[in-house]
């Protein structure tokens, strides 16, 4: 008896012995150091970065994306959320509806992309971006999943951020997450929730190569978020988009409203002395009433996107959450976006705008010969080459008085020759080349005076380069 006693002990002690050698190495194999986990994540293939990018079940899984949210203890299914799907302004919507629920004192998480200058900026509660002790705590919970699966098929950058984005809200006990889509919508990744409501923004051409080159094609993917039951709200499209969203909605059985029809919608812009110009808009339903609201943001769309915000919480609204419509407008006097129309230096002034679509460049020319003075603008250009460049080529003579077209330091990235060729062909309008920001920036100071206004935009790439350009001096 007592033989088998010792005996036990024995093995007791071996397995001890062996948990911690396991505990030992698995500590061996987390990070230590947030930038030792930030250089993991970022050999993690990334679609966002890649030149030629195949958009299929293969390339963007949502099988994978469950498996590994399986792994870490399906966080996506311990939250609330409200998904946005669409072209152009879906950041913008998001950023106005957290900030909306957060003044109506929720703990509300925000999930949007790509980012501007700090990956923190993907990953924020209560407008608070996501540190750098969480990120190291969430890669080194996240590390073993993605291990054990990439023997198989390994996750991408994007599934293991949009993990981790679940984890954090998880842990911040968020009574909300409003999470954007990367691209599309079927196949995305964060089309793994169910979410309380679903917005889609205004469609147009873009990510040709991998939503095809009409807006019937594209509506199709931005529609695969719709859920049977979850209530969709969308603002006016081209009939060919809204035709295939109205079909859709029909198909999964879910009710589609659209503002300015099923909704009681419209905005007019206007100029104040204490406000300067700007947009107000009026929204009512049922069971909210908004008057000649002032949008925080400049331009005709973003007053078009504000509506759909307002549109959203309402539907949140009727769903149960408490909503007091003085402190979400309060909430939305306090929004402010990184890169959307963004003056980042006075002397001369400089502003930079993420716009990269035919749409988003147009509607941006507008907003800028509507709000901001001046007398000649030059605008830096660059682009990628998956996105309609000719359209937007297009859209910048009317309203740049000089281009200068170089390039960012995304693969993607067009010469700048061949964007000042392809420039030639459409207008015979000024415009210079440079090889870098660096060079674009000086060629446009020469060519500016005191009430000149210098535009960067047609990449989230170019303009991170500026912002962290100017912030660093």
């Amino acid at each position: 008896m007592a033989k088998s006693t010792k005996t036990t002990k024995k093995k007791q002690t071996r397995k001890a012995a062996s948990k911690v050698k396991v505990a030992r190495v698995k500590s061996r194999k987390a990070f230590k150091s947030y930038k030792q986990a930030i250089k993991y994540l970022s050999e993690k293939t990334d679609y966002e970065k890649e030149k030629h990018l195949r958009y299929n079940v293969t390339t963007f899984s949502l099988s994978r994306m469950e498996k590994l949210l399986a792994l870490v203890g399906n966080p996506h299914k311990k939250i609330s959320t409200a998904h946005i799907a669409g072209t152009k302004g879906k950041g913008s919507t998001a950023t106005m509806l957290a900030k909306m629920l957060e003044s109506n004192d929720y703990t509300v998480g925000l999930y949007t992309s790509p980012h501007v200058v700090s990956l923190h900026e993907r990953i924020v509660v209560n407008s608070e971006m996501i540190s750098e002790s969480e990120m190291l705590g969430l890669l080194n919970r996240v590390y073993a999943p993605v291990e054990k699966m990439a023997k198989v098929e390994p996750p991408s950058f994007f599934e293991i951020m949009t993990a981790m984005a679940f984890m954090h809200f998880v842990d911040a006990k968020a009574d909300i997450a409003v999470i954007e889509t990367g691209l599309g919508g079927r196949l995305d990744s964060t089309n793994v929730i169910r979410p309380k409501v679903v917005g889609i923004t205004s469609l147009s051409i873009d990510h040709q190569r991998q939503l095809g080159n009409s807006l019937n094609s594209i509506a199709k993917e931005k529609a695969g978020v719709f859920k049977s039951g979850v209530p969709i709200v969308t603002v006016q499209q081209e009939p060919e988009a809204m035709s295939v969203l109205k079909s859709q909605a029909i198909t999964v059985k879910a009710p589609l409203s659209v503002t300015g029809s099923d909704i009681d919608f419209s905005y007019r812009f206007e100029t104040s002395r204490e406000h300067g110009p700007h947009t107000r808009i009026c929204l009512t339903t049922a069971t909210s009433k908004f008057e000649h609201l002032r949008v925080p943001l400049y331009g005709k769309h973003q007053a078009i996107n504000c509506g759909l915000a307002l549109a959203m919480l309402d539907k949140l609204k009727s769903s149960g959450y408490k909503i007091d419509n003085e402190k979400a407008v309060e909430g939305l006097n306090n929004v402010s976006l990184t890169g959307r129309m963004e003056m980042i230096c006075d002397t001369p002034r400089i502003m930079i705008d993420a716009a990269h679509n035919a749409a988003s460049i147009r509607a941006l020319m507008h907003a800028i010969g509507q709000n901001i003075p001046y007398d000649s603008m030059v605008v830096i250009f660059g682009c990628n080459s998956d996105k309609d460049v000719e359209g937007m080529l297009n859209q910048l003579q009317y309203g740049a008085d000089k281009v200068v077209f170089t390039r960012s330091n995304s693969a993607k990235a067009v010469s700048p020759q061949d964007l000042a060729d392809m420039y030639t062909e459409i207008c015979s309008k000024m415009y210079q080349t440079a090889t870098s920001l660096g060079e674009a920036l000086g060629l446009a100071k020469n060519a500016v005076g005191r009430e000149d206004l210098i535009c960067i935009t047609g990449s989230f790439y170019l303009i991170g380069e500026a912002k962290a350009r100017f912030q660093s001096n």
